[in-house]
């Protein structure tokens, strides 16, 4: 057949019923051969406590639709409760806040970040007094919410300023740690921002607090 000339003859062995046999002891195909098998070996499985389910927040009493994500709004932080315990009703565990901050709030250097009595601390408290102790409540780690500049870093002279920026984000870490987050997600793609702020979370005795790559 056109199909068995197309392997030169010697290139394969040949296992003791004439078949072509690849010496090889790891197959992990074994693992995958029935549907049992691979329920047995599988080592993810998904379900609700899976899931970060992510919260949109501002300062005002009503919630407003986000026209580019259909189906999802901004929450007031009266709803943005509601909302989390109608999940947790459901088996969801984590949640991470987003915020709107009002545009009389923003900076360059982004103060507003680390402000206890921000949008971001009082909602973490609330949302801990609401869903109790086995719920995991993160915070998103970046400048860009309380920019003036619209940017997640402090610019100078048309230039983001690295390490200056990475300043702000420790001392707003350190702040929602303070308030009750459990995680800290950094979303603003600064140079060794990890390490300093796992560095600055430990010296202020937050070694529990977790950092959340994404």
């Amino acid at each position: 057949a056109a199909s068995e000339a197309a392997v030169p003859d010697g290139v394969l062995q040949r296992n003791v019923h004439g078949k072509p046999w690849v010496e090889q002891r790891s197959r992990p195909r074994r693992n995958r051969k029935s549907a049992a098998v691979r329920k047995m070996v599988r080592e993810t499985t998904l379900s609700p406590a899976n899931f970060v389910y992510p919260l949109f927040i501002h300062d005002d009493a009503d919630n407003v639709a986000i026209p580019s994500m259909p189906g999802c709004v901004r929450h007031s932080l009266p709803s943005m409760v509601k909302e989390a315990k109608e999940a947790y009703s459901y088996g969801v565990r984590s949640f991470i806040v987003f915020p709107k901050v009002a545009e009389e709030l923003k900076s360059n250097r982004g103060e507003e970040a680390y402000n206890p009595d921000g949008i971001v601390p009082r909602a973490v408290r609330m949302l801990k007094e609401a869903l109790g102790p086995e719920s995991v409540v993160m915070t998103d780690i970046a400048l860009d919410p309380y920019s003036s500049m619209g940017h997640d870093g402090i610019v100078e002279g048309g230039k983001i300023l690295n390490d200056e920026t990475i300043e702000q984000l420790c001392k707003q870490a350190i702040c929602q740690a303070r308030a009750g987050s459990d995680c800290v997600a950094p979303s603003d793609m600064m140079d060794g921002r990890i390490g300093a702020i796992r560095d600055a979370l430990d010296a202020e005795g937050f070694t529990d607090v977790s950092i959340l790559a994404y």
